[in-house]
């Protein structure tokens, strides 16, 4: 349908908790479905959580399938979740490289749990319960964060791995998560 603005860090809108998705199957909800796909596949982006187009609601898409922002990334299925619920499965946490379509540019080295699982619905409203570890559940964490106002940047725990691609990466062609 359109791609969407993607809002960049900075703007308050980032930092707002989502409200809980209460109305599926509308023209509407499916309209922003097809506009968060769009947007994501013109960004060759991971996921995109809605806030991230100024849309203040619990849902975030994602899907990696031999996507070359990604080439070493496992496939991670073509996901919309609803309303999700995050549970961690053990204390173990494993740093890695993030970007984000809203903060352009930039890479950051993020802890992130290694294995959890979690729950919520999908667009027709059937329940979503899937464990998952590695790259799926670094993309789930990081949209997920966009539903509570939190960019990846306030995860980080050493900003000097924190910095602009081209400066981190030199030489690596590395556009935004």
């Amino acid at each position: 349908m359109a791609i969407r603005e993607v809002l960049k860090m900075g703007d308050p809108r980032l930092l707002a908790v989502a409200a809980p998705v209460a109305n599926l199957g509308t023209a509407e909800f499916e309209a922003l479905l097809t506009d968060m796909w769009d947007t994501m596949r013109h960004l060759d982006g991971a996921g995109l959580a809605a806030p991230q187009i100024g849309v203040g609601l619990r849902v975030v898409i994602f899907e990696v399938d031999h996507n070359p922002r990604y080439p070493d990334a496992e496939a991670v299925p073509r996901t919309v979740l609803i309303n999700p619920v995050l549970t961690p499965l053990g204390e173990d946490l494993e740093d890695g490289w993030e970007g984000c379509l809203s903060v352009p540019g930039m890479r950051g080295l993020v802890p992130r749990y290694r294995t959890l699982r979690y729950t919520g619905v999908d667009a027709e409203g059937r329940p979503l319960d899937r464990t998952v570890s590695g790259f799926h559940a670094r993309v789930v964490q990081h949209e997920t964060d966009h539903l509570d106002g939190i960019l990846y940047p306030r995860r980080i725990r050493d900003l000097r791995q924190f910095g602009f691609s081209d400066a981190l990466f030199p030489g690596e062609d590395l556009a935004d998560d």
